[in-house]
């Protein structure tokens, strides 16, 4: 697969291994800048606390909800993951897998293309009504 180019993208995630009721959301949200990947991971939980992914810790990125964290991403490949919940009576530390799809990698586009086209088609909306008014005025 060729180097991804900065920016936003979407992609589906799958979650294996621990109990079957954990789910994280898919597609995950990943941005990109000079070749490194992260994905945002945004658990159906509020209490997991900590996350180790390939070997590398994270903390939540947000302090209220479901627990969201940003981790180190890669394509194509099954990512070993633990996170440990709060939920029970003591932490537990459950052991999962990752898998980001290539194949379903989607582009975001961002708000500044959409602004841009309204903003045009409010001024030729307004440049024909002139047009209109003028015409009107002539006869």
């Amino acid at each position: 697969m060729e180097e991804l180019k900065n920016g936003s993208y979407t992609v589906n995630v799958s979650l294996g291994g621990g109990s079957g009721r954990a789910e994280i959301e898919s597609p995950a949200e990943l941005t990109v800048k000079d070749g490194d990947i992260k994905a945002e991971i945004r658990w159906n939980s509020p209490y997991y606390d900590y996350m180790e992914v390939e070997g590398r810790e994270y903390v939540p990125v947000n302090k209220g909800g479901n627990s969201i964290f940003v981790i180190d991403a890669e394509l194509d490949r099954e990512l070993a993951a633990r996170a440990e919940t709060v939920a029970m009576s003591q932490p537990h530390t459950i052991d999962y897998t990752l898998y980001f799809d290539s194949a379903s990698l989607r582009r975001k586009t961002g708000a500044a293309p959409l602004i841009a086209a309204a903003a045009v088609l409010a001024a030729a909306a307004a440049l024909l009504l002139t047009v209109r008014k003028r015409k009107k005025h002539e006869k």
